[in-house]
C-alpha cells in the first residue's frame, strides 16, 4: 500500500449512471457478476460494501459472515468495489469469507444498477460517523486498515432477493457508519432469526 493509494481513495470517483434503488416487490437487477434469481434456486442476501479497509465494511462483513454460517439455505453474496488483489488481502486480514461468496465490481457498475451511487460529504464525514470510527476501534478493535483500492465515497447497501428474483428487503446506508441488520433481511425471506 502506498501513500498515493490512500490519498486516491479520497478522490471523487467517476460518476456513473445510477439507476433507482429497487423497491420491495420489484424484480432485482441482474448482471454477469451478480445474477438474480440465483442459479442454485436459493434466495439471496446481498451486501454492497464500502471500500476494503473501512471499519464499517469490516463490521458489516463480520455480521454477514455470522449469518451466512447459520443459514446455509440462503446465498450470502458480498460485493466489493476494491480490486481483486486488495479484496483478497482484506478478506485474509479479517479472517476469511467462510460461507460468503465475494464478488468484485471494481468498475462499480453493479453498485449503480442497484441504485448505489456516490455519497456526499455529509454521508461520509458527519460528526456521528467520525465518532463511530473511534468507538468501533475502542470497543471492538476494528480500526481503519490501509485502502489499497476502492473509494471512500461509494455508498453501501443490502438487499434480500427471493428464489424468483423478487426484492424482499432493501437497506441503503443513510451514512458511512450505518451497518445493516441482516435479521430484517432474513425475516423478509420468511426465515426465523
Amino acid at each position: 500500500m502506498t501513500f498515493q493509494q490512500e490519498i486516491g481513495s479520497w478522490k471523487t470517483p467517476k460518476e456513473l449512471t445510477t439507476f433507482p434503488v429497487p423497491e420491495v416487490g420489484e424484480r432485482a437487477p441482474t448482471s454477469s457478476i451478480l445474477q438474480t434469481p440465483s442459479t442454485n434456486g436459493k434466495p439471496t442476501i446481498i451486501t454492497f460494501l464500502r471500500h476494503c479497509g473501512c471499519p464499517f465494511a469490516e463490521k458489516t462483513f463480520q455480521r454477514f459472515r455470522k449469518f451466512a454460517g447459520k443459514h446455509t439455505d440462503i446465498n450470502f453474496v458480498a460485493v466489493s468495489h476494491s480490486d481483486d488483489e486488495a479484496t483478497e488481502k482484506w478478506l485474509i486480514s479479517i479472517g476469511g469469507c467462510w460461507e460468503v461468496q465475494v464478488v468484485v465490481d471494481a468498475g462499480r457498475e453493479t453498485y449503480a444498477q442497484w441504485g448505489l451511487g456516490v455519497a456526499n460529504t455529509w454521508h461520509v464525514l458527519n460528526p456521528w460517523s467520525l465518532y463511530s470510527v473511534y468507538k468501533l476501534g475502542k470497543q471492538e478493535s476494528i480500526w481503519n486498515k490501509p485502502t489499497e483500492s476502492g473509494n471512500r465515497w461509494q455508498m453501501s447497501g443490502s438487499f434480500a432477493v427471493d428464489e424468483q428474483g423478487v426484492v424482499k428487503w432493501v437497506r441503503v446506508a443513510k451514512s458511512a457508519d450505518d451497518i445493516p441488520d441482516f435479521k430484517d433481511g432474513l425475516k423478509a425471506l420468511g426465515r426465523e432469526v
